[in-house]
């Protein structure tokens, strides 16, 4: 390019347009054309220089872009003639077409064209998959893409065909190439080989899976983390593995963490190419601890049409009743409270096993007006800890202050979890008058959980008495761990005890 102006002009375009072939497009726009630079471009290495010097030159002759790239290959002897295929393979798979699909608006010549390219496929295939195993990522994917959609089949039959001849060392860089492409997808290594393989493939196959395990192996010590953070972008990596990764993911269900759950139990569904209902539905059919069903519900709860789907399993008589319960307790993850869901949720109310009741009182999270009020005034004073928790919780989130009084007399309950939940709800919903009951708690309860959680309330609702039995607590309780607690409460009242 010899004229400075358009120099400038086009070197400018190649910092500020962030490609290298932006500058090629400008000089359709120069006046006169530059012809030798855009003859020049149809020469260079880089496939995307010489298609934007075609798409110019379309721009030009104000034709269209099919059809100058016609013109191109079939204007060339057919000895030099590969760089322009090679152009028009790219395009047409950029475009996500074969180029017989993408030539048939190139007019007479495009059939033409579309076998001289087809002439070319070995060739072609050949250059792609040289590109297959660069080290730089972008350039590999989008080699991957093209190779794929050139030779009509899927990325991993791809991947598994190129490494036909090729040593393991290069083994790596080609299972990168596919597990990028299914990042940028959002599916699975494993399952796209499992899809695409064949027993002549097996050794192959499985030299990928070796480069997939190691990968793995290094994501065990995240997994196992106990910053629940690391614990979860490392169950989100497992799904890129699918069915490589059935192991970690079965595992991860039983995180203690629920986003852990769920991650996994998503990551299940795409190891095994099931849509979430699906593998939900499996897996809840097939049966299983509570531990292990919860995050199939949990992820239930967030599909389209959940309500129907949970209240399924919670009327399904085979199914065990603390399921049913938990069931019921996921609905208000899902759709808003409505008649269908109060007219089948209620009668649980009256169910003689307790899952069943404090299932239905969380379902209640919901509701409003009498129909809560009532629901929750009975659970308050139902025989089962499990179904008064329930009461009390679902009271504490939908902010049922006039249950506040009878919250805080189950306090004096003979059940540690009912006493906690009752200590934790008046957080939320406790006043003045019920600072007494839960110092006497802080001083008197034998369970450190539960005088842990006295501790916090009494740390937001505050008053004389919650400064006394806060400093006796953080001076004198027999745990180490209240005693913190009591002196952060203490803290957050704008006391500091040492």
């Amino acid at each position: 390019m010899q004229d400075a102006s358009l120099r400038a002009k086009v070197c400018r375009l190649c910092l500020t347009e962030g490609g290298s072939h932006e500058w090629v497009l400008a000089l359709a726009e120069a006046k006169p054309v530059p012809e030798s630079s855009l003859k020049s471009a149809l020469a260079d290495e880089d496939w995307r220089v010489r298609w934007a010097a075609v798409r110019a030159s379309a721009k030009v002759r104000k034709v269209s872009e099919p059809r100058a790239l016609a013109e191109w290959v079939t204007g060339l002897q057919a000895s030099s003639d590969l760089p322009a295929c090679l152009t028009a393979a790219r395009a047409a798979a950029e475009a996500g077409n074969t180029p017989s699909v993408f030539l048939q608006k190139a007019g007479e010549k495009g059939a033409a064209a579309a076998a001289r390219v087809q002439a070319r496929k070995e060739a072609i295939r050949e250059a792609l998959e040289v590109e297959l195993y660069s080290e730089d990522t972008s350039t590999r994917q989008r080699a991957l893409s093209h190779l794929a959609t050139f030779l009509k089949v899927p990325p991993a039959r791809a991947v598994v065909d190129a490494m036909e001849g090729r040593p393991e060392s290069a083994d790596a860089t080609a299972a990168a190439a596919l597990r990028e492409l299914a990042e940028l997808k959002s599916l699975s290594v494993g399952r796209m080989l499992v899809e695409v393989a064949q027993p002549a493939d097996r050794e192959r196959v499985n030299r990928l899976f070796a480069v997939y395990s190691q990968e793995l192996q290094s994501l065990q010590p995240e997994l196992t983390s106990g910053d629940s953070e690391k614990r979860r972008t490392a169950v989100f990596k497992l799904r890129l593995y699918g069915p490589l990764a059935q192991r970690e993911l079965e595992q991860a269900l039983r995180d203690p963490d629920p986003r852990v759950q769920e991650s996994a139990a998503r990551g299940l569904a795409l190891a095994e190419g099931l849509s979430m209902l699906e593998a939900a539905g499996k897996r809840l059919q097939a049966g299983g601890d509570l531990v292990a069903q919860r995050p199939w519900l949990a992820v239930l709860a967030r599909e389209k049409n959940c309500q129907a789907s949970l209240l399924a399993v919670a009327e399904d008589l085979k199914q065990p009743v603390s399921l049913r319960g938990e069931a019921l307790a996921q609905l208000p993850e899902c759709a808003s409270w409505n008649q269908e869901r109060s007219k089948r949720v209620l009668p649980f109310l009256n169910e003689p096993q307790p899952p069943l009741r404090a299932g239905a009182l969380r379902a209640l999270s919901g509701a409003s007006g009498e129909e809560l009020s009532e629901s929750l005034k009975r659970g308050l004073q139902d025989a089962a800890p499990e179904v008064v928790v329930a009461a009390i919780e679902t009271a504490a989130h939908r902010h049922q202050t006039g249950l506040a009084d009878a919250i805080a007399e189950q306090l004096g309950s003979a059940h540690d979890e009912v006493r906690q939940a009752s200590a934790q709800a008046l957080e939320r919903l406790g006043k003045d008058r019920h600072v007494k009951a839960l110092s006497e708690c802080l001083g008197k309860d034998p369970v450190p959980a539960v005088r842990v959680v006295a501790a916090q309330t009494l740390g937001v609702l505050g008053g004389p008495f919650a400064i006394a039995a806060l400093s006796q607590a953080a001076a004198k309780d027999p745990d180490s761990h209240v005693q913190h607690v009591s002196r952060e409460a203490l803290k957050q009242l704008g006391f500091s005890k040492r």
